[in-house]
């Protein structure tokens, strides 16, 4: 009798346990009055999931997609990036991308993705609509009212602007001289922006922080991909510095907490200090790349024939190319993020 009394105590301590456990998965959900049931999404290859026309970018060809969904799906990554994080914390499924808005008719409910991977705050070398044309597009898909005041009052923004206004400009003017007054320019706009998003009712609008460009592939692949270049990380700084500035004067102003901060400088190097995950190597090694100066990871020549080569283990790689995080990158980003995150129930 004694026996059965204590598996029967035991029985229902696990259960209280586990519910324990659901509890605290749930309860940053139920604990604070606003519970966001869509998300609407601004910006670039970060959060972008499909937007991009199959004809124009890579996130459309092998190998891009080579973990998540299992092909190329118009994610810039192995597998998922920030939005589908961002959803999964929230507790919704990825909001439907802009261009597949009248197809996929069922997922509206979720929100809109607006973003296009290569475009900034301003026009870009890549001809894809800028955040200002994407907020255009938002505000159309209110008139039409596939949204209610309700619906935006339950929402929440994620507002992307990872670099590609910054790569422009060097590539337009051949070099970073005069660069700090341009990033006040940029982030001037990503302000105005935002309030703009805010003006059309949706409640909380998250904006990460700009990544630490000299960390990226791309620049690190100049030394052997064993250092940052902290010339490149320092203007990150400078914009992440005038960024807070900017949005605490908005929170200032609508004295409802409605802008956060997303650290992603941090996370991407509280990761890189940590080597990773268990299983990264070198962080700051890519896991898919070109073949040659002109190649890059997708690239292929006339016959079709391979320009790239993939690592064994996309898994074991915080970058998947020369930009993007892979799909383990973006988890571990994730993960550092979940505290900060919890500020969208404030």
């Amino acid at each position: 009798m004694d026996t059965i009394k204590a598996l029967l105590f035991s029985f229902f301590h696990l259960l209280f346990f586990l519910s324990g456990q659901q509890q605290q998965v749930l309860g940053h959900r139920q604990l604070y009055g606003f519970r966001p049931t869509k998300i609407f999404v601004f910006g670039d290859s970060y959060v972008d999931t499909g937007n991009i026309p199959k004809s124009v970018l890579g996130s459309w060809k092998e190998p891009y997609g080579l973990t998540f969904p299992g092909k190329p799906a118009g994610r810039f990554s192995d597998g998922r990036v920030l939005t589908d994080y961002l959803a999964r914390f929230v507790g919704i499924k990825s909001p439907i991308a802009y261009r597949w808005r009248k197809i996929a008719l069922k997922n509206l409910k979720y929100g809109m993705n607006f973003a296009f991977g290569g475009t900034g705050v301003f026009d870009t070398l890549v001809a894809n609509p800028n955040m200002t044309t994407q907020i255009d597009f938002f505000q159309q898909v209110i008139k039409e009212a596939v949204y209610s005041p309700a619906d935006l009052k339950s929402s929440l923004a994620l507002v992307s602007a990872a670099g590609n206004d910054y790569s422009t400009y060097v590539a337009v003017n051949g070099s970073a001289e005069g660069f700090q007054p341009f990033i006040t320019k940029v982030v001037n706009q990503l302000t105005l922006n935002m309030k703009r998003i805010h003006g059309l009712g949706v409640r909380k609008i998250l904006v990460p922080s700009l990544p630490p460009l000299g960390c990226l592939p791309q620049s690190t692949s100049k030394l052997s991909f064993q250092q940052c270049n902290e010339t490149e990380n320092s203007l990150s700084g400078f914009h992440n510095l005038l960024l807070q500035q900017a949005v605490a004067k908005l929170n200032n102003e609508t004295q409802d907490s409605a802008f956060v901060i997303l650290d992603l400088f941090g996370a991407f190097m509280t990761t890189f200090k940590n080597k990773g995950s268990s299983k990264t190597e070198n962080p700051l090694k890519p896991c898919c790349v070109g073949i040659g100066k002109d190649s890059s990871c997708g690239s292929v020549d006339d016959n079709g024939v391979k320009l790239y080569t993939v690592c064994a283990k996309p898994e074991a790689s915080f970058f998947w190319d020369g930009v993007h995080p892979s799909q383990e990158g973006w988890q571990s980003v994730y993960s550092a993020l979940k505290p900060k995150l919890l500020q969208i129930y404030c």
